[in-house]
């Protein structure tokens, strides 16, 4: 995990102490242009918090989810889809259910 190259969305920090690590201080679609154009760019994995990714399904910088379904009943939780101004249909590519009982919901978005 420390040689992977990573990338660090922030507003808050101006330096990073973690090898391998770049700051994006930016303009989300911005910094997201630039990572894609960059040599060896293209798919990018996301792992963030609900509120980064409400971040890109608002700007429709995701082109496919991964979504997990856990069986735990917690009451109430964060949404990533708040944001959203219009519909966005997604086709369903595969699913996998693991023997604890959790879901994989593998989703592309519908292009228009």
């Amino acid at each position: 995990m420390m040689e992977t190259p990573k990338i660090v969305f922030t507003k808050t920090f101006n330096k990073s102490e973690w090898p391998n690590t770049e700051l994006a201080t930016g303009d989300l679609n911005e910094e997201i242009t630039k990572l894609k154009s960059q040599k060896g760019g293209g798919d990018i994995i996301v792992y963030g918090g609900a509120s980064f990714d409400s971040s890109l399904i608002k700007e429709n910088l995701i082109d496919e989810y991964y979504l997990f379904i856990n069986p735990v009943a917690i009451g109430n939780g964060k949404t990533i889809f708040k944001d959203l101004k219009e519909i966005r249909k997604l086709s369903l590519v595969e699913s996998i259910t693991f023997d604890s009982g959790t879901v994989l919901l593998h989703y592309e978005v519908k292009k228009n």
